[in-house]
């Protein structure tokens, strides 16, 4: 029923890309055509930006899409906003500065709604993310909504992950406790410029360190930038290129594919749940006094 447009988004032609997105992320009947048709073995990178809200996310990603276009490079973006709280569509404030690579015939930038998902993407990421790495782009850039300690999906989606802190973060044994801090590969000191951020950046490096997880003892662990003004940001994108062509960690992989696939059957085994549905019927059947949670969500398995 998609062939032509699966060919043609495959090809790289921007409009049947966007309407397959459109097509997934709403789940059109018939997408999984479209979902099917992916390999899952494609090799052009995925890389996770992600950090507490207000660090800076949008910006540093406009400065590295500049990076990728300087060196002939295509990239594709999705930016995870958050929700309206009366249609569920994307909040595109912060795409305001990404604006001048709309237009630029290297560049896709796709924004999604988070939906109320608290692992900081968009219910159907995997599945756009899958779809963007064969249609003819040379890299993925993912960026999440602001997230918090325990929102770390991104980690079981992009290749490498980039934490993205402010000098003004705060207590940081409380992020080194956090599984965002452990699912990262490069940490970047946003908004450098501040009072404290060497410090901070120290203090970082130390903790990193003292875990004792091999992983971190890159040498350009964390890198400092001043977003708004592009310092740093040649030497976060060395960074990153750098650590994708490492040799590749074939068990890292695997447990990708793996956390992949766990999140795509955990969809696929809620379909037909929905949660006012089961307020609905929680609620009729509350009268009864033996009224059992545990009972009740049994016709479910």
């Amino acid at each position: 029923m998609f062939d032509d447009l699966i060919f043609l988004a495959k090809q790289g032609d921007t409009r049947s890309i966007a309407r397959c997105i459109s097509l997934i992320e709403n789940d059109v009947p018939g997408y999984e055509e479209i979902v099917s048709s992916f390999s899952a073995n494609n090799t052009v990178p995925v890389i996770g930006i992600t950090g507490p809200p207000g660090a800076g996310k949008s910006t540093l990603v406009d400065a590295l899409i500049g990076e990728y276009v300087l060196a002939q490079k295509k990239v594709a973006v999705v930016c995870v906003d958050p929700s309206s709280p009366f249609n569920m569509g994307a909040l595109l404030g912060d795409r305001i500065r990404m604006s001048k690579w709309y237009s630029h015939p290297d560049v896709f930038i796709r924004s999604l709604a988070s939906r109320g998902s608290l692992g900081g993407l968009h219910p159907t990421t995997i599945e756009i993310t899958d779809l963007l790495r064969n249609c003819n782009f040379d890299v993925i850039i993912v960026e999440t909504v602001g997230v918090g300690q325990s929102e770390i999906e991104i980690a079981g989606l992009a290749d490498l992950t980039v934490l993205v802190l402010v000098p003004e973060a705060g207590d940081e044994i409380q992020f080194m406790k956090a599984g965002l801090m452990e699912s990262a590969s490069l940490f970047v000191v946003n908004k450098s410029d501040r009072p404290g951020a060497d410090r901070f950046a120290a203090s970082l490096k130390a903790m990193l360190h003292a875990s004792g997880d091999s992983r971190f003892n890159h040498p350009n662990l964390i890198i400092n930038t001043v977003a708004t003004t592009g310092k740093g940001i040649s030497e976060l994108h060395a960074s990153i290129d750098l650590l994708l062509h490492e040799v590749e960690n074939v068990d890292r992989k695997v447990a990708l594919l793996a956390k992949r696939a766990y999140r795509l059957i955990e969809k696929q085994r809620m379909l037909g749940v929905d949660q006012q549905m089961l307020v609905k019927d929680i609620k009729d059947q509350l009268a009864n006094k033996e009224f059992s949670l545990y009972q009740f969500i049994k016709k479910f398995n």
